[in-house]
């Protein structure tokens, strides 16, 4: 392998824009970028472009009548068809739309691609992460999954096994159901709770289907949980599984919406924490996947103060250049910022938190504790499946 970390970005992909006041702002992508590159990290890593995902390749996990509404939406918004999940509140039609999701679809193909062939180690696409996204439905702000469409093209190409851990606040559903069934991927996904956030599914009991019995591992963590709890929660499920199914390749998700100030959801979890899990996942990358790595985005609401800044951190990571979380926040991007959004800049590339927790085992398990709670019964539930001791 180069050892090189590469980045997918095509300025295009901030025509994925469901409109004014939807949450999903593409500002969050453009400033996202633009802070990547005031830190000089494209001089530590490729910056490529991919071509958009055609048919063949989105039929990879979408039904053929889905993309075919998705295009004619995208045609016109005034022929979006609600039973494709199209023209809803969450997902509303707009001009171009099979464009841009197919182009963030063909971006994260392109990484799993890059990876695989050994052009790069790892490949970060911080505008996908969309696993909301059903073989024959939109979900979630999701139109294409291009998570499921990277870990589809993994396995066209000759993987056997390929891990996915997504730590977006939301489940990751899509991607779930993409493989429910299929031996040869294993989802693991820590979120909050579903009896609190949407899609109210991922439970610990939903551990895949009759031939991938422990394909599916599901983490649910109360509302309101912080740094303690969740990296408790990560470090106490997601290395001993990793480990045990040997991946070939390791895709995550990295949805920044577990912050404690993002609007649409319930857990206290900082910066510093996602920053932890980002160099967790790179560490598990090289320790049982020969550092092969797919890193993706997904959530993200508070488009300004996190965003930007924790998608920052995974690709220094990726990068090998992490990026020390008392450093200043360059000052050209903070006068970005307020021109574009009227919004004051946050001034440093941390929330000064302390990243500490105790494993499940060190720290013993406390039947007080609603997230040792959450822990256990996935232990309970997944472990056994995979030959560990819950």
């Amino acid at each position: 392998m180069s050892g090189r970390a590469q980045l997918m970005w095509d300025e295009q992909v901030t025509q994925y824009d469901f409109g004014r006041g939807h949450p999903m702002d593409p500002v969050r992508l453009s400033l996202t970028r633009s802070l990547i590159r005031a830190f000089g990290l494209d001089g530590a890593l490729k910056v490529v472009a991919a071509p958009a995902a055609g048919d063949s390749t989105l039929s990879l996990v979408h039904r053929a009548d889905y993309v075919a509404a998705v295009r004619r939406a995208s045609a016109d918004p005034r022929a979006a068809d609600t039973a494709y999940g199209i023209g809803t509140e969450d997902n509303p039609a707009f001009a171009g739309m099979h464009e841009a999701s197919a182009l963030i679809a063909g971006l994260s193909v392109g990484a799993a691609e890059a990876v695989w062939h050994g052009g790069s180690e790892h490949a970060v696409n911080f505008t996908g992460g969309l696993h909301h996204a059903m073989p024959g439905a939109a979900a979630g702000f999701c139109v294409y999954n291009d998570a499921a469409l990277a870990v589809a093209r993994l396995l066209e190409l000759g993987a056997e096994r390929v891990v996915y851990v997504d730590v977006d606040v939301h489940h990751g559903d899509g991607v779930q159901t993409a493989f429910w069934d299929d031996p040869r991927v294993l989802t693991i996904s820590v979120h909050e709770h579903p009896r609190t956030l949407f899609p109210q599914t991922g439970w610990p009991e939903e551990t895949g289907g009759p031939a991938a019995e422990g394909g599916a591992v599901n983490v649910a963590l109360p509302a309101g949980t912080g740094d303690a709890g969740w990296l408790r929660a990560f470090h106490s499920v997601v290395p001993e599984l990793v480990a045990a199914f040997r991946p070939q390749v390791l895709v995550s998700q990295h949805g920044a919406d577990t912050h404690f100030e993002d609007p649409l959801a319930h857990l206290a979890v900082s910066l510093d924490a996602q920053r932890a899990v980002a160099q967790a996942c790179h560490e598990l990358a090289h320790e049982h996947a020969q550092g092969r790595w797919v890193a993706l985005g997904g959530g993200g609401y508070a488009v300004v103060d996190v965003v930007p800044r924790t998608w920052t951190h995974l690709v220094a990571v990726a990068a090998g250049v992490p990026i020390d979380p008392s450093t200043a926040v360059p000052e050209e991007w903070r006068h970005e910022v307020y021109a574009r959004t009227r919004e004051t800049a946050p001034l440093r590339m941390t929330d000064g938190r302390a990243v500490e927790w105790a494993a499940f085992e060190d720290g013993g398990y406390d039947p007080a504790s609603r997230v040792d709670q959450a822990i256990l019964a996935t232990r309970r539930a997944a472990f056994p499946l995979h030959g560990l001791l819950p």
